[in-house]
């Protein structure tokens, strides 16, 4: 396909779905660090400071994000109208740095740390081993001799 369609197909004629997967940020040097990513999708809580344009060094909790308009809105970043209305601006995500992640969300920080997405955490793991562990092994078990008894083709008690 020719480059310039290309370019054109992936940037302005993006599905909302592909438009959305667009919306990354690069991660602080303190969060590489921690994560070892360099970028992260960016949702509304997170901490983010502004690095190039018109709005460089303003830092503020991420109040909305628009897959429409490409962008993001900081706490604190808007224009003022002729008539003296502000309204928000739309700050483009490769202009952004992310310092601070919001962590409600347990899949996106499980998929950040490596682990499986599914997996729980090691804080929940060590609370749910000691109460649920010993009844699914019981039933596991259970299970196990049923089938074993058809197998040989006896008959179930």
């Amino acid at each position: 396909m020719n480059p310039r369609k290309m370019r054109n197909k992936q940037i302005y004629y993006a599905t909302m779905q592909n438009a959305s997967k667009q919306l990354s940020c690069a991660l602080s040097k303190d969060l590489r660090k921690k994560y070892g990513k360099r970028s992260a999708r960016i949702i509304e809580g997170d901490t983010a400071s502004i690095v190039r344009g018109e709005f460089a060094g303003v830092d503020g909790k991420v109040t909305k994000i628009s897959i429409a308009d490409r962008g993001v809105n900081i706490e604190g970043v808007k224009k003022e109208k002729l008539k003296g209305e502000k309204f928000d601006v739309y700050v483009h995500t490769t202009n952004i740095v992310i310092s601070g992640l919001n962590s409600d969300d347990k899949w996106r920080i499980n998929k950040l740390e490596g682990k499986k997405a599914t997996a729980p955490r090691a804080e929940e793991t060590q609370k749910t081993e000691t109460k649920e562990q010993k009844p699914k092994e019981e039933k596991k078990d259970t299970k196990k001799v049923t089938k074993s008894k058809t197998k040989k083709g006896e008959s179930e008690e």
